[in-house]
């Protein structure tokens, strides 16, 4: 593939001859995952963000999912909508306000699914993490919210993959919203069913993956926090956690259903009481020899994100938490533990990262 990489600053931008995607990525190079889009540059989860992503050389875009009052999936962080919309600058949905209780903790805001698609259409997307992306405010007010169907168009029309991630299934199961459905619905209507073709469904939790495995052939992904456990283990009562998880055999167990583990990036390189690095874990081998590909997340340019060993500049400076750090040093050496994939907000600096490696 012709490739020509332009760095300025923290941004990377790659121009590239779009190749068919595929998800068997055995023997081949780490994939790139814009996370959310590509979040450093553009408000998460609009189509500004994965156009972004997609012109920086990711190899898939991500949209996590939720459900609207009309059962249409559309790409928001959350289904809680008030830290990524304006919603409450418009007083006709002010009385929707309200408190609910998602996957056992109390949650106020607006929720998508107390609104029907054509009413979320008039919501209009903002930076989520206005203090560390400043920039990122200057496209408020400009993004609708978009459909899963929408953003499957666009990677079809660019030759990339969706990789996206099913928000509190059990929660909307609970509530007659099952997002399963309609994931693969909107997938094999646009021809995506097989094991090759370029997608990755993935979750925190491990029901849905285990009820999806019956329905589809398409690779899944457990995702596996630093902490905790899947809810859909909690409700139940089961005493097991994501610890659990990433011993031999639980990874073996997760192969059963699964084809892939999406881990926080501490559980390959775990972090000291002091924010640096210690010696990585086991992790990838294990998971490799149960034949489950392992994708982290996320890597983040700001100070404040790296492990301590990576960040660059004078702590004492106002600005230094937001200010780039060795991003790219991290990436390598990630990337140099055998690891099959990486979700970035930054998908131009991790492609870039990656060719100059591998």
């Amino acid at each position: 593939m012709a490739l020509a990489v332009l760095v300025s600053g923290t941004v990377a931008v790659v121009l590239q001859q779009p190749q068919p995607a595929t998800a068997d990525h055995r023997g081949q190079d780490p994939i790139v995952i814009g996370h959310r889009g590509a979040s450093a540059h553009r408000p998460e989860h609009t189509l500004l963000s994965y156009e972004t992503a997609i012109a920086l050389g990711a190899d898939y875009i991500e949209p996590d999912l939720v459900s609207t009052k009309d059962h249409v999936l559309v790409a928001r962080h959350e289904n809680e909508i008030s830290g990524t919309t304006d919603v409450e600058n418009h007083p006709e949905f002010a009385a929707r306000r309200t408190t609910k209780t998602v996957d056992g903790r109390p949650v106020t805001g607006w929720f998508t699914e107390d609104f029907t698609f054509a009413e979320l259409k008039t919501l209009r997307a903002e930076e989520r993490i206005p203090d560390l992306r400043p920039e990122n405010t200057v496209f408020n007010g400009i993004a609708q919210i978009p459909t899963f169907e929408e953003v499957v168009q666009l990677a079809q029309r660019h030759g990339v993959g969706v990789y996206p991630e099913t928000k509190h299934p059990g929660y909307f199961d609970s509530i007659g919203l099952s997002l399963e459905e309609p994931l693969l619905e909107v997938l094999g209507k646009h021809g995506w069913r097989g094991r090759r073709d370029p997608v990755f469904i993935q979750s925190f939790e491990t029901a849905n993956l285990r009820d999806l495995r019956k329905r589809t052939r398409l690779p899944l992904i457990q995702l596996i926090n630093a902490t905790g456990a899947p809810y859909d283990w909690t409700a139940a009562g089961d005493p097991r956690t994501y610890d659990t998880m990433v011993t031999p055999e639980g990874l073996r167990e997760v192969a059963g259903y699964a084809d892939g583990v999406g881990v926080d990036t501490r559980r390959i390189v775990p972090v000291g009481a002091d924010g640096r690095l210690l010696q990585p874990t086991t992790l990838i081998r294990d998971a490799h020899r149960v034949k489950l590909q392992v994708h982290t997340w996320t890597i983040r340019n700001e100070n404040s994100q790296l492990p301590v060993d990576f960040r660059l500049g004078d702590p004492a400076n106002p600005a230094f938490p937001r200010a780039t750090g060795d991003v790219m040093g991290w990436l390598e050496k990630l990337y140099q533990l055998g690891l099959d994939g990486v979700f970035a907000d930054d998908p131009g600096i991790a492609r870039a990262v990656r060719e100059r490696i591998f």
